[in-house]
């Protein structure tokens, strides 16, 4: 049965243990091809930086290729790390794209610097913007408004065009603030899920309508792991399981292969904190996904759910979005264009 929650796709550009970032760009586009025929709403794209296995941190320039190689699937930012850059220049950026692709391009917009402190120092601005999150998104809100006469700073191209702002959050002071703002919101259940229910409670409690949104409108991430089977996508999880163990250790790489024992890689403690970070995670063949997924959906009514896919071998990642659309009922988008 079709369900009337839509699914959407995250993605990182992951670039995998035995591959290149050439690669990875072109699976991404590849990915989002499928994503639109098998009609998923979104493709987002986030912001990370010095990371290896990771290629969006230019996410504005890997959002345009994404949309030139696809037809009608909304693309964009889940998220652009708002303190990293100056408001103006990403309402030019996404502004840019708008124009370029009308209808289609969506701006999530988050408070971490996505990266390490090192790297933060080196992006220039986090450390000195991090604190006036609330007021950039203000300000980046207001550049999309149409330009006024005699307004001393304008975006060009941005202001008057059509760019819904996303506010992005895995804590109470997004849902907060989205809230405040009337902003629809998307909360990273996929690897920090312990406010998830409070957030959401806050959001819909506090939501003030805005010229953007009249109601609230919640977005959840789930990672959805499908096989043909139980066993192999429980195989294929163990990417995501040992990416996590790596990053703990302070061992940032490619994304790693899957392994048959899962037990022997990690100690009992960063097992018991992956399954913590993890938990919203639905692994498993067709109908466990089909049930998984209804199960998730009733328990917390999201309005949308964003679908993650930490899978080393491309050909499975898509067939598990494949699975997941056709254990979730989704309607067909449109056929994508041929690769160039």
């Amino acid at each position: 049965m079709t369900q009337t929650i839509p699914l959407s796709v995250l993605d990182l550009a992951p670039v995998c243990e035995g591959s290149d970032v050439a690669t990875a760009l072109g699976n991404s586009l590849d990915l989002a091809r499928h994503a639109e025929a098998l009609g998923y709403r979104r493709f987002w794209l986030a912001e990370h930086h010095n990371m290896p296995g990771i290629a969006s941190a230019a996410t504005a320039v890997l959002i345009a290729h994404i949309a030139a190689g696809t037809r009608a699937i909304r693309v964009g930012a889940g998220g652009i790390m708002l303190p990293n850059h100056s408001p103006l220049q990403v309402a030019e950026q996404f502004g840019t794209l708008a124009a370029l692709h009308p209808g289609r391009v969506d701006l999530g917009v988050g408070r971490a610097p996505g990266t390490d402190q090192a790297t933060a120092k080196a992006l220039r601005r986090y450390f000195d913007s991090a604190e006036r999150f609330p007021q950039d998104v203000q300000e980046l809100l207001g550049y999309f408004q149409p330009a006024q006469p005699g307004q001393a700073v304008r975006a060009v191209p941005g202001a008057g065009l059509e760019v819904p702002v996303w506010i992005l959050g895995s804590s109470l002071f997004g849902a907060q603030l989205a809230a405040a703002l009337g902003l629809p919101f998307a909360f990273a259940s996929h690897f920090a899920p312990d406010a998830m229910d409070q957030a959401l409670m806050l959001y819909h409690r506090d939501f003030r309508p805005s010229a953007q949104l009249r109601q609230p409108h919640a977005m959840l991430a789930v990672n959805v792991i499908a096989a043909g089977s139980d066993e192999e996508a429980r195989r294929l999880f163990t990417t995501a399981q040992q990416a996590f163990v790596n990053l703990r250790r302070g061992r940032t790489g490619l994304i790693p292969a899957p392994i048959d024992d899962i037990e022997a890689y990690w100690t009992p403690e960063e097992k018991a904190g992956v399954e913590r970070a993890l938990a919203c995670s639905v692994v498993g063949g067709p109908e466990t996904v089909a049930r998984g997924l209804a199960a998730f959906a009733a328990r917390h009514r999201p309005d949308e759910l964003m679908v993650v896919a930490n899978i080393h071998d491309h050909a499975a990642r898509v067939l598990s979005y494949q699975l997941a659309a056709r254990a979730w009922g989704l309607p067909p988008g449109p056929v994508a264009p041929p690769p160039e």
